[in-house]
């Protein structure tokens, strides 16, 4: 057993949901209860996972559900031993939000979803069954294009956006953390994402999620060149120095942490565009050291209020997901990123 309690060690339950649905060439979604169970199952000599971060939207959850309903569902969960972590809200179109750099109305609709999101977060806390953890969100701006016409008043009307949702989150007692995402105007590379919480100005209330798959393209400058850190053929000095450079800038801002694996391509499906591919965790084709580069992200978390990362596949397909043999090479790479860089 780890000689440290904390980081608590989370997997996700999104992973059934992201991607997946009725389409043709789509795989169906996966229920909550299975993802319980599977995460229950996982066991690396008596470590288990001890607590799941949320998607709060169908079909895991009804946004519209009641207090009842919410408890019953944080009754569920509890019941593995599990407590919830950071949440996720329904920010982007066909949800309940919409695009945070949009009209008034799409405005109105992504506030929306932050509300219902720091509702269901009081319902746990009231419950018990959580304790820490963040509210996700992004621009909900699927691609760069629209962006690109006019950068800066767009990052502007999505740093208003954010500034109100901060505002709400505060009210509940709730910290929002922004994913940077490279297919999320406005988030796309390191720098716009930096400039972006800069501009918002309050991190006490509003900082980043910080994922290893997803920030591997930031390095790379995947959908913003102009802000590569380094190029094709690097060498492993040049990788480390970049990825310093990157870590040293969006680390203050950093509030929740996604431990992942990535081989340098980007992947989608269905409605979610293409963006960091999601390794397993000893893909051999995976090009991160993934204890050493969460390192550079967990300096200093605790003081920054973190107290669990999480595991994100997003996007693998169910068979993979289904394989007991997933979730237990998962969970060894979350304890050797706690042994190697945890805290009690």
């Amino acid at each position: 057993m780890s000689t440290y309690s904390l980081p608590k060690l989370h997997n996700a339950m999104w992973p059934g949901l992201v991607g997946k649905g009725n389409e043709a060439g789509q795989e169906p979604a996966i229920s909550l209860d299975r993802m319980l169970e599977l995460t229950a199952a996982a066991n690396i000599n008596g470590q288990k996972f001890e607590g799941i971060d949320y998607f709060l939207f169908l079909p895991h959850t009804n946004p519209e559900a009641s207090d009842s309903e919410l408890i019953a569902i944080a009754d569920k969960i509890a019941s593995h031993g599990f407590k919830v972590g950071s949440l996720v809200a329904p920010v982007w179109p066909g949800t309940i939000g919409d695009s945070a750099m949009g009209d008034s109305v799409a405005k109105e609709k992504f506030l929306s979803a932050v509300k219902m999101a720091c509702r269901v977060a009081n319902v746990f806390e009231h419950h018990g069954v959580r304790k820490y953890g963040v509210i996700r969100i992004d621009s909900a701006e699927f691609g760069v294009s629209k962006w690109r016409e006019n950068p800066k008043a767009h990052t502007t009307k999505i740093a208003n956006t954010f500034r109100e949702a901060a505002v709400i989150a505060a009210a509940h007692g709730q910290r929002l953390a922004a994913e940077g995402e490279i297919c999320w105007a406005g988030m796309h590379s390191w720098k716009d994402m930096l400039d972006l919480l800069e501009e918002v100005g309050m991190p006490e209330s509003l900082g980043f999620q910080a994922d290893l798959a997803h920030t591997y393209l930031y390095v790379l400058g995947y959908n913003a060149p102009e802000h590569a850190l380094i190029q094709p053929g690097y060498s492993d000095e040049e990788f480390w120095s970049a990825y310093k450079k990157m870590t040293e800038k969006l680390r203050p801002w950093t509030i929740d942490f996604h431990v992942a694996q990535n081989d340098g391509q980007v992947h989608g499906a269905g409605a979610h565009d293409k963006t960091g591919k999601h390794c397993p965790a000893d893909d051999p084709n995976g090009k991160l050291d993934i204890v050493k580069c969460s390192k550079y992200w967990l300096e200093g978390a605790a003081k920054r209020g973190i107290e669990h990362i999480c595991w994100d596949g997003c996007m693998f397909p169910n068979s993979m997901l289904e394989n007991p043999a997933t979730w237990n090479t998962i969970l060894k790479s979350m304890i050797a990123v706690r042994d190697a860089h945890g805290w009690n």
